[in-house]
């Protein structure tokens, strides 16, 4: 069943209960254990393949795992929205809302390529405070979680210092996504970084956070695609936005500039915002 977009109802909504508490996290926890546990169950199993109305790829797998992870959520919070990429939303509106990506990187997984994984984010009053980047073929879980350290692993990270644009490497995950009038934006960084890294999907902005990378950036991502990368990267240290420089809710473009640096990240929107001379080239239309 496709899944439904609803971006209208998704709105900011403010409440008391706008603080991650730590029974969040222990079952966001559970709920990657049980997709990576699926995936490693099934990975070797042949994998079926079908294409959606948007050309995108998705696997059995991908269903199997967004089933298993919406029945245990709506058994421990069923008050609480789910917004997922394979099935249709539910109660997208609510204070507290789960955001769910199965198979982040479907493509890869199905080529074998190792950087696949699951994301898991929730969302209070429309602002992504909890993630996890869960990637099972390097054995690497990022956990970033408002008010908290991010950790790799268990283990505390944090980004790294890079002052100079010239000095940055540079992700992107897939030049593909990007709308013409996006391309812009990726070749002007393209020029003036100092090395770039092109795949990787959110394993992008778990390195990141990680202090490996310097700066990345995205376009045509969806919610389910970015949800848990806020309070990842945040929790390290660094800043992740859109193309304005608003930080990231449930209703961004899906336009995504991430760094470990501050300094960085302001070259970087300086050098897109310098862009909008011409006024469709960051529109996405």
């Amino acid at each position: 069943m496709a899944a439904v977009r609803q971006p209208g109802k998704c709105r900011k909504r403010m409440t008391s209960a706008a603080l991650i508490e730590e029974q969040h996290v222990a079952f966001a926890v559970e709920l990657a254990d049980v997709a990576r546990t699926v995936l490693r169950e099934n990975g070797m199993a042949r994998v079926d393949v079908s294409v959606k109305a948007d050309r995108s790829l998705v696997t059995a797998m991908d269903i199997l795992i967004e089933d298993r992870l919406r029945e245990m959520i709506s058994a421990r919070y069923p008050a609480h929205g789910i917004i997922g990429e394979e099935r249709d939303w539910v109660r997208p509106g609510s204070d507290h809302v789960w955001v769910l990506d199965p198979i982040d990187g479907t493509t890869a997984f199905i080529a074998g390529l190792p950087y696949y994984g699951t994301l898991i984010a929730l969302a209070v009053g429309g602002v992504p405070r909890l993630g996890i980047i869960d990637i099972p073929a390097i054995d690497s879980r990022w956990v970033g979680a408002e008010g908290r350290q991010t950790t790799r692993n268990g283990r505390p990270i944090r980004v790294r210092s890079c002052p100079e644009i010239g000095r940055a490497i540079m992700t992107n995950s897939n030049q593909d996504y990007f709308a013409p009038a996006e391309r812009p934006a990726l070749d002007r960084l393209r020029a003036v970084t100092g090395a770039r890294a092109y795949g990787g999907a959110s394993l992008n902005y778990g390195l990141l956070a990680d202090g490996r990378t310097d700066l990345a950036i995205d376009g045509g991502q969806k919610v389910f695609d970015f949800a848990p990368f806020r309070p990842i990267v945040e929790g390290a240290g660094g800043i992740v936005t859109d193309w304005a420089g608003a930080p990231l809710t449930l209703e961004s473009s899906g336009q995504l500039l991430g760094a470990g640096d501050a300094g960085v990240h302001r070259q970087a929107l300086e050098l897109i915002t310098d862009l909008k001379a011409a006024p469709a080239a960051l529109s996405g239309a």
